[in-house]
């Protein structure tokens, strides 16, 4: 089965960056393959590619730091108690930004009419983590856990624009998807329209995921001054847009500051640094 293997290095090779480490690339696909199924020794070396010595010194590694655990009855390897501790800081992580964030939401949702999002980012992409949903009859919603790309939407944009040049650059090299007509799909205009956000201090996106849907974001910082959410008004383009979006955009940037500094954030950074 090196099939799986293949596809690991066909990734890697087309992935823009640094060099990579072959032993951590390694054990990672030795924590991807055992995530999918439990498996012994043999049957995950030939999962990965990897000579079974190679596997068998990396497993070793990781079983002694509880990344993988070993099951003494079948011999089996299967995902170690540490992965679950760190999945459930990250968890507690966004539960933090999420309580500091709830008041808030539902200030913008009691000022605008509109459903609010707060979404956190995730590596090229926004997830959505919280919601307060619009009491009109004609209101957009959002799945809690739904990824979305950072260039095609609102709070993806936000974030975007007050992250490191790195960020940006990993997006730019994946290639930017056209998802509707009005998506932002060339390097020149996405920064152009990066740059007004960083000006404002909020993001617009004109029916740019999802045709008929409009949304105002504005970053939430954490106390390094690092972006940790975003948060967004969104509704039906045709009510959004014959709105003014420019006044959307402040409440929702003040409201998004206010956040920030529950978060422990001191004043608003510089963004791009």
């Amino acid at each position: 089965m090196l099939w799986y293997r293949r596809f690991r290095m066909a990734e890697t090779q087309h992935r823009p960056g640094p060099q990579l480490v072959q032993s951590v690339g390694r054990s990672l696909d030795l924590l991807e393959a055992v995530a999918s199924e439990e498996l012994g020794l043999v049957a995950l070396a030939e999962r990965t590619g990897l000579g079974p010595s190679t596997a068998y010194r990396l497993l070793a590694t990781l079983s002694a730091r509880g990344y993988v655990a070993r099951s003494a009855s079948t011999g089996h390897y299967r995902l170690g108690h540490r992965l679950v501790e760190l999945a459930s800081v990250a968890g507690r992580g966004s539960e933090r930004i999420s309580s500091a964030a709830q008041p808030h939401l539902q200030e913008l949702r009691d000022a605008t009419s509109e459903t609010v999002n707060l979404s956190v980012p995730d590596g090229l992409a926004i997830v959505y983590v919280a919601q307060v949903e619009s009491p009109r009859a004609v209101r957009m919603f959002t799945t809690i856990g739904r990824r979305v790309p950072l260039h095609a939407c609102a709070a993806g944009k936000a974030i975007l624009a007050s992250s490191p040049q790195t960020l940006l650059d990993e997006v730019l090299g994946k290639g930017l998807t056209q998802l509707t007509r009005h998506t932002l799909a060339t390097p020149d205009a996405l920064a152009e329209d990066l740059e007004l956000t960083r000006e404002r201090g909020f993001a617009t996106d004109r029916e740019e995921y999802e045709e008929g849907v409009a949304c105002v974001a504005a970053p939430i910082f954490g106390p390094g001054g690092e972006v940790v959410a975003a948060a967004s008004v969104s509704g039906p383009a045709t009510r959004m847009l014959e709105g003014n979006l420019e006044a959307i955009g402040d409440v929702v940037r003040a409201q998004a500051l206010l956040v920030s500094a529950e978060l422990g954030a001191v004043a608003e950074p510089a963004r791009r640094a």
